[in-house]
């Protein structure tokens, strides 16, 4: 499996709600340092359910690089880092008791430098599957893989099915996104089904997922239950890395996407983007070929 995104060193810090817009001091119920970025979630939850990963991201030569670097590889994936003298992206993330989170991006990566041609064909060529983030960095990189035959997958995130910074990232074979900004996701889902796409997945949080494949078919995934949330930054990478591994396995569609639920609510149970709990033996009930 070959991941192209981006990786960052942020901070999380928890408060039971956003504060008002006034200066205070406010204390937090409690912070941590982690890894963050769009496409660095899929590739530590693929490598984690022992998919082999190839994640090439721009890291600066500082310590938030570092300590990127060893924590994916803990994680079982390996790091093709794209040197960037300009340093490591920083984000400071202010999370509610609800979930909702407020992002700072600080410093950090030269946003409009691609990743070049000739270091991607080789990582592509290699798999047959290939993660994309949307990231500038990595807009080339869908039409290299078509070239190449090889299916790509990837998360809009939060789009609200027409903004600008999408558009290079809507030829991917199978596309997922979150509710967040779009309550009646079904057109979008409609549109990019008869462009061409042959899976869109709408997530919804506790609500579960909405899909549709390429033969018209609806399909609804209720969320896996969970005893508590802790963070849901990286929700949508876990349940598309799920699905992705349902996929990679030739399961049916229905049960990949209920694979792809389980892996999300670990992922929320956890302060980290993969869980360490995430194992093959985590979803192993939902492999059996029916």
């Amino acid at each position: 499996m070959a991941v192209f995104g981006s990786a960052s060193w942020d901070t999380l810090i928890h408060v039971d709600s956003f504060p008002a817009p006034q200066g205070a001091v406010i204390v937090p119920s409690g912070w941590h340092e982690t890894i963050g970025g769009s496409g660095a979630g899929e590739a530590m939850n693929l490598a984690r359910l022992g998919v082999e990963v190839a994640f090439q991201c721009s890291l600066g030569p500082d310590r938030a690089g570092n300590e990127i670097r060893l924590g994916m590889a803990a994680a079982g994936v390996v790091v093709d880092p794209v040197v960037d003298a300009g340093g490591t992206r920083r984000h400071v993330n202010v999370m509610d008791a609800r979930g909702d989170r407020m992002s700072y991006m600080l410093g950090g990566n030269d946003a409009g430098r691609r990743f070049e041609t000739e270091t991607v064909e080789p990582l592509i060529l290699a798999v047959d599957h290939v993660v994309v983030g949307i990231v500038e960095q990595a807009r080339d990189v869908i039409p290299i893989a078509r070239r190449l035959g090889r299916q790509v997958w990837t998360d809009l995130h939060d789009t609200d099915g027409k903004r600008a910074w999408d558009r290079d990232f809507l030829d991917a074979d199978a596309i997922f996104f979150s509710d967040q900004r779009l309550p009646k996701p079904r057109p979008f889902m409609r549109r990019l089904i008869d462009a061409g796409r042959r899976l869109a997945v709408c997530i919804r949080g506790a609500s579960g997922a909405l899909a549709l494949t390429a033969d018209g078919r609806w399909l609804e995934v209720p969320a896996e239950p969970t005893d508590r949330i802790v963070d849901t930054n990286g929700a949508g990478d876990a349940f598309l890395a799920g699905t992705l591994v349902g996929e990679l396995r030739g399961l049916p569609i229905e049960q990949s996407l209920r694979i792809g639920a389980r892996v999300a609510a670990l992922s929320v149970a956890s302060t980290e983007l993969a869980s360490p709990e995430l194992t093959p033996d985590s979803i192993a009930d939902l492999l059996e070929v029916p």
